[in-house]
This record gives C-alpha cells, structure tokens and sequence, in this order.
C-alpha cells in the first residue's frame, strides 16, 4: 500500500530544510520563508524575537489562508501575546512548532487541499 500523498501538480511542496534555509519544489531559498499551496516568498524574519503583526502582513494580504504554520526553529518558543488574536481576525488560525514539525504538517495539509501556509524560520 502507497502512503505517499499525492499532491497536485504546480503546489509548493518542501523537499528539504536545514540551516541554511530551504528547498521547495526544486528551488533553494536562503534564509526564512512564506510558503502558500502555489507560491514561496523570502521573509525577513530570522528569529522569533523580530515577529510582529506586521511580519504577518504578506500572509493576510495573500488571502485564503486559514491555517498558518509558523516554524520558529529547532525549539517551540512563545510568541508575542496580541499574535493570535490579530490573526484571528484576519480568520487564520496559527499553530506553533518547531520548523520541522511545521514542513511536514505543511505537506500534509497541501496533500489534503486546505487553505495552508507556513511561515518558517530555519532550524539553527
């Protein structure tokens, strides 16, 4: 039995992530990321300390989103308390992890179709 998911073709899947940043259907991106199911930009976040709601502007300005994924590195850390409501509003849910944790729940929902996008800082 194939457990594989099968993910439309022209969707942003993440191949790989280490220090260095990120490789995302076949492209290399330096540093931290925003993924959504059919685009990848560059972020200018490099740790958890720099987030803000504006950090989070591209996202809502996107659109679509529902849930958004935010990988803060090796290790879970808080993030600033007027984060979630702000999002909220805006109708995303966000869910914290560490940066691995986040690509692979990535994937996953992207296989699933859901209205996704991961904000990711690489694991250092």
């Amino acid at each position: 039995m194939d457990l594989t998911p099968v993910i439309p073709a022209g969707r942003q899947v993440i191949e790989r992530y280490g220090a260095a940043g990120f490789r995302v259907a076949g492209v290399v991106w330096r540093g931290s990321v925003i993924i959504f199911p059919e685009l990848t930009i560059s972020w200018p976040v490099r740790s958890s300390a720099e987030l803000s709601a504006a950090s989070f502007d591209p996202v809502v300005e996107h659109g679509g989103v529902q849930i958004l994924l935010l990988g803060l590195g090796r290790h879970l850390q808080p993030i600033p308390s007027e984060l979630r409501p702000t999002l909220r509003r805006s109708g995303i849910a966000v869910e914290v992890m560490d940066t691995g944790a986040a690509c692979r729940t990535f994937n996953v929902l992207l296989a699933e179709d859901r209205l996704v996008a991961a904000a990711l800082i690489p694991p250092i």
